[in-house]
């Protein structure tokens, strides 16, 4: 019952608020991407949603309009080059996913989740098809983001997402809500250009 009906309720009230309670923030940031750098507040990629179905993701974007188009972050040669100053603020605190509370409120992604994976990223892909990580909603965070995040390689990304999907709950989402909480304010886990994982941060992961 709680995956299939109680768990979309939480999220969609968790989101609305988030969005209501954040709005101050959400406007400053807004301000201050505009005023940093050329280009649109909002970015917007394709993503892999439940059972595989494509979304656009939202992002505060974090890099110049000049950087690559899908492509991970850990393939750009100089990643750090392409980062705005206050996308380097962003990125290193996660403010940069705020906007994606729109996509739960959407119905494209939960709180709690498997981190959406491009399109593109076949082999992340095919390896959570083996633990039906592909078969949910992904999350603005989930098990493997309290577990390394960027340090994680994709084969251990993916067990720990199926993982996740296996032993599902109201219990496990809040030890990864509330360890997301913990990871975030220690900044731990976050490596521009990381290890060729879902989560090397950026406009083009």
């Amino acid at each position: 019952m709680y995956q299939n009906y109680l768990k979309r309720v939480i999220d969609f009230v968790i989101s609305l608020m988030g969005i209501i309670i954040l709005s101050p923030l959400l406007l400053f940031l807004c301000v201050a991407i505009k005023i940093d750098s050329k280009g649109p507040i909002i970015f917007q990629q394709k993503r892999i949603g439940k059972n595989k179905s494509h979304f656009n993701i939202y992002k505060f974007r974090t890099m110049r309009t000049d950087t690559p188009k899908e492509m991970p972050t850990h393939l750009l040669e100089n990643p750090d080059y392409f980062i705005t100053r206050i996308g380097r603020f962003l990125r290193k605190t996660s403010l940069d996913e705020l906007p994606q509370l729109f996509n739960i409120i959407k119905g494209d992604m939960a709180v709690i989740g498997p981190r959406p994976a491009l399109w593109n990223q076949y082999d992340l892909i095919e390896e959570r098809d083996q633990y039906s990580a592909n078969n949910i909603r992904p999350g603005l965070t989930g098990f493997a983001q309290i577990s390394g995040r960027d340090e994680l390689q994709i084969d251990l990304k993916a067990k720990l997402d199926g993982e996740y999907v296996k032993n599902l709950s109201i219990i496990l989402d809040l030890k990864c809500f509330f360890g997301t909480i913990v990871s975030v304010f220690r900044s731990e886990g976050v490596i521009e250009g990381g290890t060729g994982t879902i989560e090397s941060k950026g406009e083009n992961q």
